[in-house]
């Protein structure tokens, strides 16, 4: 952002506190402040805007860190890239709801948006259908593992060039959160003990941040505590080099015996 930008910032911001301050409000024996008027719409020919400013810089950052490198690399779903490499399908899905998505069919909405395109310097973006069938190209537990290490291994580098102060201590959450769904016969799910179908993923994530490092898809059935010591090692060995101590945190569910010596 240039000083011209700033300025007219500034400007905007002064009038606006202009209008409300309550010094400049007057008695009102004319009835309705909301009034009727004419509205004039005019199309710009060379001004474009778009409704998700933070798009570009966010996907700036993703590139700077070479996480679609890591991505492709980590990745093997695609014999041929026609035209779409795995990177690009995840950035998609994550863009969808870093811009408010709520399902895959609100990719669409991004995929008509010139400006977005453009914001993110391509031709095209996977539709709704290709992102639903890039997501069941995992069928297995392995390939769902490799993304999240690759994301992880960029983690890593921002971590690493944070103030050492500030990787003291790295604290990480544990926890499972019942996920109910609307559909029937899923596979996996199952009845939780809230009486909802779903699923109950644990989550194990670095609280400093705020990240989620690994997040693991369970039954509805299951206790919040199955399978964490293997996730939970996998959290320690993440942040062991990067920290200079950790401190594991979560409820009793998780205080596991046979583990808290080691």
């Amino acid at each position: 952002m240039n000083a011209k930008d700033m300025q007219i910032l500034a400007q905007h911001e002064v009038s606006l506190q202009r209008r409300l301050d309550r010094g400049n409000a007057q008695v009102n024996l004319g009835g309705s402040l909301l009034s009727d008027l004419n509205i004039h719409y005019e199309m710009g020919d060379r001004t474009r805007a778009i409704t998700c400013g933070g798009i570009g810089a966010m996907h700036k950052m993703v590139t700077r860190l070479g996480l679609p490198q890591a991505i492709n690399g980590a990745l093997r779903v695609f014999k041929v890239h026609l035209p779409y490499h795995e990177s690009d399908h995840v950035l998609n899905i994550a863009y969808n709801v870093l811009n408010g998505g709520q399902c895959l069919e609100d990719i669409e909405l991004l995929r008509q948006d010139e400006v977005y395109l453009d914001a993110l310097g391509t031709p095209r973006i996977p539709d709704p259908t290709t992102a639903g069938d890039f997501t069941r190209s995992f069928r297995s537990e392995r390939t769902i593992l490799d993304l999240q290490d690759a994301i992880n291994a960029t983690r890593r580098k921002v971590w690493k060039k944070q103030p050492r102060a500030s990787r003291r201590q790295a604290i990480l959450d544990v926890d499972g959160t019942i996920a109910p769904t609307e559909g029937e016969c899923k596979q996996g799910m199952g009845l939780s003990y809230k009486g909802d179908w779903g699923y109950h993923p644990l989550l194990v994530s670095l609280a400093n941040t705020r990240e989620p490092l690994y997040l693991v898809n369970r039954p509805g059935n299951v206790p919040s505590h199955a399978d964490a010591p293997e996730w939970i090692d996998r959290a320690l060995d993440l942040v062991d080099d990067a920290f200079d101590t950790v401190l594991l945190r979560g409820d009793t569910d998780f205080s596991l015996t046979k583990h808290l010596d080691r």
